[in-house]
C-alpha cells in the first residue's frame, strides 16, 4: 500500500512536471513576461499609430500659422518643434521600463511611468494625470470640430458648384458633429489600443492622402499665380493692429505645437510593441520615421499653402475655400480628413478609456456591470466582446465631447489652446524630468543645465501660445450664438 502511494506520488509528480512545462510553453507563446497577453506590435504598426496621431487636422492650419510668422520664423519654428518633439520622444521611450530595457518593470501608461520615476501618488503624478486626460478629452473635442468643418466643406463645395457661386451656402455644424459622434460611439466599443492597428493604418493612409492633395493644390496655385506670395515677417502691421499681430503670432505657436502633439500617448503606443528587440529600440526607430514623415509633409503643406495665399492664408487650408476647383478633388480630400479623424479620435481616447475602466474594475471587483463580457458572434470574424460599463461610459464620453464642440466650434483657436496646454507639461517637462531621475543626471551638470534651459524656453512658448489662443476664443465668442450660428 505504501509502495503504491510512493509510485502514485512519483507518477503525479511527473504528470505535474509535464503539465507545468506545457503550460509554460503555452504561456510563452500567448503571454508576456508579466502575464499579460503577448504584444504583437511592430515598427510599422507603431509608426502608423504615430503618423495617425501626429499628422492630424493640425496640418491644415500650418499655412495660416506661417502667415502670422513669415518666411523666416515660420519654417524655423516648425523645424524647432520637430526637433524638440523627436528629442523628448527619445527620452520618453527610455522610461517605458524601469531598470533594464528588456526585463525591467513595464510602465503601461504615461502615468505609470511618472509614478515609477517619482514614486507613489504624489503631486507630480496627480498633476500629470489631470493635464494628460484633460488634454486627451480636449483633443477629441478638437477633432469633432475639425471633422464637422470638413463635412460641411464637402456639402458647401457641391453647393457652390451647383449654384455657380451665387448661393452663400451657409449651414450649421451641429448635425455634422452629431453624425461624427454616432460613428465614434460605434468605434469606441473596440476594447483596447492593441486592437486599433488596422484603423490606425487606414487613418495614416488618409492623412497622407489629404496632405498630398493640399500640397498639390498649393503647388498648382503657386504655378498659376506665377509668383510666391507672403513676406519675410508675415502679415503686416496695418493690415492688423500691433496687438493682433503679437496675439496671432503666439496663437500660431500653439497651432504648430498642436500639430506635433503625440508625446502623451507614446508610452501607450510603445506598450503595443513586441519584444525582443527591446520596445525602446523599436519605438525610437518608429519615432524617427513618424516625426520625419510628419515634418516633410508639414513643411511642404505649410510653405506651399503660404506661397499660394500669402497673408490671406485660410485657417483651414482645405475648408477655408482658398481653393474652389476641382471641387471633386476637394471632396476627396475632406472625406479623407473625416476618415482620418475617426481613427485619430480613437488613438487619443483609448488611454483615457483604459484609465477610467481600470479604476472602475479596481473599485468594483465583483460588479457584473463593470467586469462581465458579452460575446456576440460575427460571421467570418472573431466574436465581438461587449461590456455594459464600457458601452455606457464611452457613449457618455463621446456625447460630452460633441456637446462641448458645439459650444466652442472654433477650429484654429481651440487647436492653438490645446497645443499650448499639452506641449510643455506633457511633451517637454515630464519626459525631461523622468529622464533626469532615471539616468541620475547630477544637478548643475552641463547636461542638467541644458535640459533646464529647454524646459524654461518651452514653458514661455506655452504661456504665450495659450494667451494668444484664449484671446482668439474670447473674440469669437462675442459674435457666436451656441447651437444657432451658421457658417
Amino acid at each position: 500500500m505504501v509502495g503504491m502511494e510512493g509510485h502514485g506520488s512519483k507518477h503525479d509528480q511527473q504528470t505535474f512536471n509535464v503539465s507545468l512545462d506545457m503550460h509554460q510553453q503555452g504561456d510563452s507563446k500567448c503571454f508576456d513576461d508579466d502575464g499579460r497577453p503577448k504584444r504583437t506590435g511592430t515598427l510599422w504598426t507603431a509608426s502608423a499609430h504615430i503618423i495617425t496621431a501626429v499628422i492630424g487636422s493640425g496640418v491644415l492650419s500650418l499655412a495660416w500659422a506661417i502667415a502670422q510668422l513669415g518666411w523666416i520664423a515660420g519654417p524655423a519654428v516648425m523645424l524647432l518643434f520637430s526637433a524638440i518633439t523627436f528629442i523628448t520622444s527619445l527620452l520618453l521611450t527610455d522610461c517605458y521600463r524601469t531598470g533594464d530595457p528588456l526585463t525591467g518593470k513595464r510602465n503601461y501608461t504615461y502615468m505609470d511611468a511618472i509614478r515609477s520615476n517619482f514614486g507613489g501618488n504624489g503631486f507630480k503624478v496627480k498633476m500629470c494625470g489631470l493635464v494628460q486626460y484633460v488634454n486627451l478629452f480636449g483633443i477629441c473635442v478638437g477633432y469633432t470640430i475639425a471633422a464637422s468643418v470638413s463635412m460641411m466643406a464637402i456639402e458647401r463645395s457641391n453647393c457652390f458648384h451647383k449654384s455657380g457661386g451665387k448661393n452663400p451656402c451657409q449651414m450649421n455644424s451641429n448635425m455634422y458633429m452629431i453624425s461624427f459622434g454616432i460613428v465614434e460611439i460605434i468605434f469606441s466599443q473596440i476594447p483596447g489600443f492593441d486592437q486599433l492597428w488596422w484603423l490606425s493604418i487606414v487613418a495614416a493612409v488618409m492623412s497622407v492622402t489629404y496632405s498630398t492633395i493640399g500640397l498639390g493644390m498649393g503647388i498648382g496655385k503657386v504655378i498659376g499665380n506665377r509668383r510666391v506670395e507672403g513676406g519675410t515677417t508675415g502679415i503686416i502691421v496695418g493690415t492688423v493692429t500691433q496687438t493682433d499681430k503679437v496675439l496671432r503670432a503666439m496663437q500660431a505657436l500653439g497651432n504648430i505645437a498642436f500639430a506635433y502633439s503625440y508625446s502623451f500617448i507614446l508610452i501607450e503606443i510603445q506598450d503595443t510593441v513586441k519584444s525582443p528587440p527591446s520596445a525602446s529600440k523599436t519605438m525610437k526607430k518608429a519615432s524617427f520615421m513618424g516625426v520625419s514623415v510628419t515634418t516633410v509633409f508639414y513643411m511642404l503643406c505649410g510653405c506651399f499653402g503660404y506661397a499660394a495665399f500669402g497673408d490671406s492664408s485660410p485657417g483651414n487650408l482645405l475648408t477655408g475655400f482658398g481653393f474652389y476647383n476641382p471641387y471633386w478633388l476637394l471632396d476627396i480630400a475632406n472625406a479623407a480628413i473625416v476618415i482620418h479623424l475617426i481613427g485619430s479620435y480613437q488613438v487619443y481616447s483609448q488611454p483615457l478609456f483604459a484609465f477610467v475602466e481600470k479604476n472602475a474594475a479596481h473599485r468594483f471587483p465583483d460588479s457584473d456591470f463593470v467586469k462581465k463580457e458579452i460575446e456576440i458572434g460575427v460571421p467570418g470574424l472573431h466574436p465581438l466582446k461587449l461590456n455594459y460599463f464600457r458601452m455606457v461610459w464611452r457613449t457618455v464620453f463621446v456625447m460630452g465631447s460633441c456637446v462641448i464642440a458645439m459650444l466652442l466650434p472654433f477650429f484654429n483657436d481651440v487647436g492653438g489652446l490645446l497645443g499650448a496646454l499639452g506641449f510643455w507639461p506633457l511633451a517637454v517637462y515630464f519626459p525631461v524630468e523622468m529622464y533626469i531621475v532615471q539616468k541620475r543626471i547630477p544637478k548643475w551638470s552641463t547636461k542638467w543645465i541644458c535640459f533646464q534651459i529647454l524646459n524654461i524656453s518651452c514653458l514661455l512658448v506655452t504661456i504665450g501660445a495659450a494667451a494668444g489662443s484664449l484671446a482668439g476664443i474670447v473674440f469669437d465668442l462675442k459674435t457666436y450664438k451656441p447651437f444657432k450660428t451658421n457658417y
